[in-house]
């Protein structure tokens, strides 16, 4: 009997101490996601194109109460796949990475609960190679950047629910000192460094011009695979009409590689959120959807938040925007 207990007890304390497994689709619903030629697939192949919306920082959502399951099955209810979660790097800095830590795991799990994938994204805007940024908010540099990655490669690995590592949010070619020469083997090094840790999960590449253009990524694309690209086709990018221009600026890249704009929106002439440089309309919201369905486009729009333009709601009972109302309809189609 004395043998069985200490057995018992050896079984428990190894199983203590022992990592949890992974969890596999069948536990949490969602299949590990990778990339396969120009788009994405599940385990079984089948191919998922991802549609959603941009959050604000959680770090600002869990300050004002809203870091809760309500906020992301109401998400789902609009009809999103996929949330992105944008980690802005002074965030991340004051409240502490253990801390933060603590918030995106909330944040994976609601998501898991309501069956949405996440993309992670480092949410820094500016020139990463020459340490330049407009803003304290985004201020980062390479060593913390490696870091963050790191963190979120040991934390997310064996997790199918994060399905893409955004690395960059937007870099800006300030002065002409970054381009994409210098931006793809610093992209390919830091996937090299996540590699390391976690060789499943999609890397998501931003492209120059406020991460817009990937005119240069055919002829030059990132020498690593499982990648995707990333651009942010607001309507002030180009005038009217847009397709033939976005078809040159990144389009043309959707026979070859799955793109996603993990950000796009509008706010209208004399509405609430102007002074952010995205005045469109309807008009602009059709053309751009129609485009992304013709060409099998990924998004998340930006942003499922009150305060953060272009708004796609009013305020936390999930009232709709002018953009929001638009939206919700597009994105409803897909439940």
């Amino acid at each position: 009997m004395k043998n069985r207990l200490f057995i018992g007890s050896v079984i428990f304390l190894l199983l203590a101490v022992l990592p949890v497994a992974a969890k596999s689709k069948e536990e949490n619903g969602l299949a590990a996601l990778s990339v396969k030629e120009n788009v994405f697939v599940d385990e079984s192949g089948r191919v998922v194109r991802l549609a959603g919306v941009s959050f604000s920082d959680p770090d600002k959502l869990e300050k004002e109460g809203h870091w809760n399951f309500k906020y992301f099955k109401e998400a789902k209810k609009w009809g999103c796949n996929v949330v992105r979660f944008p980690v802005h790097p002074y965030t991340w800095r004051y409240r502490g990475a253990e801390d933060y830590m603590q918030l995106l795991d909330k944040g994976v799990k609601w998501a898991e609960k309501a069956g949405l994938y996440v993309i992670i994204d480092w949410h820094s805007i500016g020139n990463l190679p020459g340490n330049k940024y407009p803003h304290f908010n985004y201020a980062t540099n390479w060593d913390e950047t490696v870091k963050f990655w790191k963190l979120m490669a040991e934390r997310y690995r064996n997790n199918s629910v994060v399905a893409c590592y955004e690395l960059f949010n937007e870099p800006i070619e300030e002065e002409h000192s970054l381009n994409w020469e210098i931006w793809r083997p610093m992209m390919e090094k830091l996937i090299d460094e996540i590699r390391k840790i976690d060789n499943r999960k999609i890397c998501l590449v931003a492209g120059m011009n406020w991460a817009y253009l990937l005119d240069e990524v055919i002829e030059n694309p990132v020498n690593r695979s499982n990648v995707a690209y990333v651009t942010h086709p607001y309507p002030q990018k180009r005038e009217q009409p847009w397709e033939d221009k976005w078809d040159a600026d990144w389009g043309k890249v959707t026979k070859y590689y799955p793109v996603i704009a993990t950000e796009l929106g509008f706010v209208g002439a004399g509405e609430r959120g102007e002074h952010i440089p995205v005045i469109g309309d309807e008009t602009y919201g059709k053309a751009i959807i129609d485009y992304f369905d013709k060409k099998g486009v990924s998004y998340t729009i930006w942003c499922f938040d009150p305060d953060w333009a272009p708004t796609l709601i009013e305020d936390y009972e999930f009232t709709p925007s002018r953009q929001g109302v638009f939206f919700k309809k597009v994105l409803q189609k897909n439940k």
